[in-house]
């Protein structure tokens, strides 16, 4: 147990002692690359891919976070939209028109947002997060095939500098040793020159080895990044395209059927509206008959003829027998009144179902094809309805006058609000 605990130890120690030596090493081979004193291996090609990889990856990150905050943005939307249509669905008392349309709306609304949330986080965001997972890791091999090229350009310097220094050693092995010989036999002279040489070897190789390790490292790095790196450069097109593009697409759905409701919305607030405006106009009109009719009755009351007593009895008038002055204005009134009539309606045939007439004082669009269009000044012949029951509080149907006289086809007959028009 002991020794496996020391061998344990001395393999973590050894590799901390490497590691050190490592570090130490490289930051040497920098030191002397700054100053000059050491070339750097360069690859101008390679220095532009991860110029681009580090513009890539921040343009990347910037997207990612940009799109998080719209989407935060629109789950806030959807918080005030979900808040307001709750606040008018409370307020929407139940016998206003379009009670079960308004909260059939206001569910359809928040499922609305709901799905456009989750469309935008399926289809966009996810794809965007696992566009971005790539780069931590490539980012990682490129420091470290920066590390290895430093590795490699410090192996290199090595191996250059024991090839020149093995050089000078064996030139000064060359040379005869006088005084060496003179000192020492031949036999030791011989053991001396092997054992320098033999040394000179052994560092030698071990320098040409970490050479040929480093080089190997470094180019198997290097060549695989510069492989991967211009792909990662192209995705970055077909990326933005499937985000943009599955976003829009997203926005004109919902867009669209957002309008569709807001104007579903806008259509009940107009009923809503159109129905407070005729129940008030039916009021007023009733109030306004209602003093009318008082006023007639008045107006009648005080200026009719007084009646023959029942006493006395009635005669006829001889034809040639004088009216009093009384009776004679009312035959008057009654004789003019009939002409007058008569001159209105003597110059075409009124059509079937004809009550009396109106005129319009308000103009009103039709808003249905059943309905009439009026313009301030027109004259409309009212009819009688074929169905009493198919007629609505407040409205009539007419024909114009003009084009039943110009026509004769009750065909172009039509509703319309009686509030708009006036009884001649």
């Amino acid at each position: 147990m002991a020794e496996t605990g020391n061998s344990g130890k001395g393999v973590t120690a050894g590799k901390l002692a490497i590691t050190v030596q490592k570090r130490l090493s490289r930051a040497q081979e920098k030191v002397l690359q700054k100053l000059g004193k050491a070339d750097e291996t360069r690859d101008v090609i390679f220095e532009e891919m991860v110029a681009n990889f580090n513009k890539q990856m921040g343009e990347g990150t910037k997207l990612q976070k940009d799109l998080k905050a719209y989407m935060t943005a629109v789950k806030t939307l959807h918080e005030a939209s979900r808040r307001l249509q709750d606040c008018l669905a409370e307020m929407y008392e139940p016998e206003w028109f379009g009670k079960e349309e308004m909260d059939a709306m206001v569910e359809d609304t928040d499922t609305l947002w709901l799905d456009f949330h989750q469309n935008i986080t399926d289809s966009s965001m996810l794809s965007l997060d696992s566009y971005l997972t790539q780069f931590p890791d490539i980012k990682a091999r490129i420091a470290k095939r920066d590390r290895k090229m430093v590795d490699f350009d410090s192996a290199r310097h090595h191996f250059a500098s024991l090839q020149k220094g093995k050089k000078k050693d064996e030139a000064k092995i060359a040379k005869p040793a006088a005084l060496l010989e003179m000192a020492a036999p031949s036999w030791a002279q011989g053991l001396l020159s092997a054992h320098q040489v033999a040394q000179t070897n052994l560092s030698y190789n071990q320098a040409e080895e970490e050479l040929g390790r480093s080089q190997k490292i470094f180019e198997e790095l290097n060549v695989e990044l510069q492989d991967q790196l211009p792909v990662l450069w192209d995705s970055r097109v077909g990326i933005y395209v499937n985000t943009f593009q599955s976003l829009a697409g997203h926005q004109e759905k919902f867009h669209k059927e957002m309008s569709k409701l807001s104007q579903n919305l806008n259509d009940i607030m107009t009923k809503l509206e159109e129905q407070r405006q005729l129940k008030k106009a039916g009021a007023a009109a009733k109030a306004g008959d209602e003093a009318k009719s008082d006023e007639a009755n008045h107006s009648n009351a005080a200026s009719s003829p007084p009646t023959r007593p029942s006493s006395l009895p009635s005669r006829p008038l001889q034809h040639d027998e004088s009216l009093d002055d009384s009776t004679s204005d009312i035959n008057k009134e009654s004789i003019t009144t009939t002409q007058v009539s008569e001159s209105n309606s003597s110059d075409y045939k009124l059509p079937p179902g004809f009550l009396y007439k109106v005129k319009a004082i308000h103009e009103y669009a039709a808003t249905d094809g059943d309905e009439l269009e009026l313009n301030v000044g027109d004259i409309v012949l009212v009819l009688a309805f074929d169905t009493p029951d198919e007629q609505d509080d407040g409205w009539l149907m007419g024909v114009q006058e003009s084009l039943w006289i110009r026509n004769k086809d009750i065909s172009s007959k039509g509703v319309f609000p009686e509030n708009f028009t006036q009884k001649l």
